[in-house]
């Protein structure tokens, strides 16, 4: 008898053996030993209170930014999806968030709602649980800039209430305990006509459209940004804009139209892309002396 003999009884989804790789924007990666998609934030509470406190619990939200490797993932996978993890309020200047909310979603109610600081959100195709995690930002703004505070569940089920200081928010990293699974955010803007905002947002639509692969199965900026340089540029420098890896046969490769961007044009696996990855990184290391730090989140194991 293992740990999934004995999963706790739930109210919403719990299935065992579930392909992750239809849920990500590579649509590459094995399976998660469990995938649980609670009815509300009790349901997921419940839930972490009563499964064995050893066996491994993450998040994954929209895949956007992840590669969930060939080998599947150990434990348990939660996907915060539906409307009790989406909900978008909106009161004077300020925003109400569920973590399962898309970041575009809650751009576009600031606008309605007149409110700007969150037009950045555009262009970020992610959920809140994850802007969260990662302080996400985009052409200048970031998460940090309007965040009020959040709250979670830690890994034993309890709640957790964080102002923005208690994050430690630095470029796309925090200091809150990478376990904790935020439930919703409250963001301040200022007030701003509504035509305004939506201006603003169609412009960083519109940008975002024209100069990065949204329409190819990609993982979004796939390195950071090292101190006075620009990702995009190193992997140009180095000679890898929308050049195949020769090592992988299902075609894994940086866009043409951006060389931050990997995409999977083929049939290539989580190892095919991760790969590519990583020769691109040793090779700018090489040629150009920067050290590319991964942006993408890789989760799971190996085949």
């Amino acid at each position: 008898m293992t740990w999934r003999d004995t999963l706790p009884s739930v109210r919403g989804k719990l299935l065992r053996d579930e392909p992750l790789g239809p849920f990500t924007w590579f649509r590459v990666g094995g399976n998660a030993e469990a995938l649980f998609i609670p009815a509300d934030a009790d349901d997921l509470a419940d839930f972490l209170k009563a499964i064995d406190p050893s066996v491994p619990v993450m998040v994954l939200g929209v895949g956007s930014n992840v590669i969930v490797r060939d080998g599947g993932v150990e434990g348990v996978v939660i996907r915060l999806a539906g409307r009790p993890f989406a909900g978008i309020a909106t009161d004077g200047q300020t925003i109400t968030a569920g973590a399962g909310a898309l970041d575009a979603m809650v751009a576009k109610a600031s606008a309605k709602a007149g409110i700007a600081g969150l037009e950045f959100y555009a262009g970020i195709p992610g959920t809140i649980g994850g802007a969260l995690t990662m302080n996400a930002g985009c052409y200048g703004s970031e998460t940090k800039d309007v965040l009020v505070s959040a709250w979670g569940l830690t890994r034993s089920g309890e709640r957790v209430d964080y102002a923005l200081a208690d994050f430690g928010y630095t470029y796309r990293h925090s200091e809150a305990p990478a376990d904790i699974i935020w439930i919703e955010a409250t963001y301040r803007g200022t007030a701003d006509e509504p035509e305004a905002v939506s201006a603003r947002i169609s412009e960083i639509t519109s940008r975002r459209e024209t100069t990065q692969p949204i329409r190819e199965k990609t993982g979004g900026s796939t390195f950071k940004n090292p101190p006075g340089h620009s990702s995009w540029k190193l992997v140009d420098e180095a000679g890898w804009r929308g050049k195949l890896h020769a090592v992988t046969g299902g075609g894994a490769m940086f866009s043409e139209l951006h060389s931050n961007f990997m995409i999977n044009p083929g049939e290539a696996t989580a190892a095919d892309i991760e790969g590519l990855g990583e020769t691109v990184r040793a090779d700018v290391q090489s040629k150009l002396g920067v050290n590319l730090e991964w942006e993408i989140k890789r989760i799971g194991r190996p085949l």
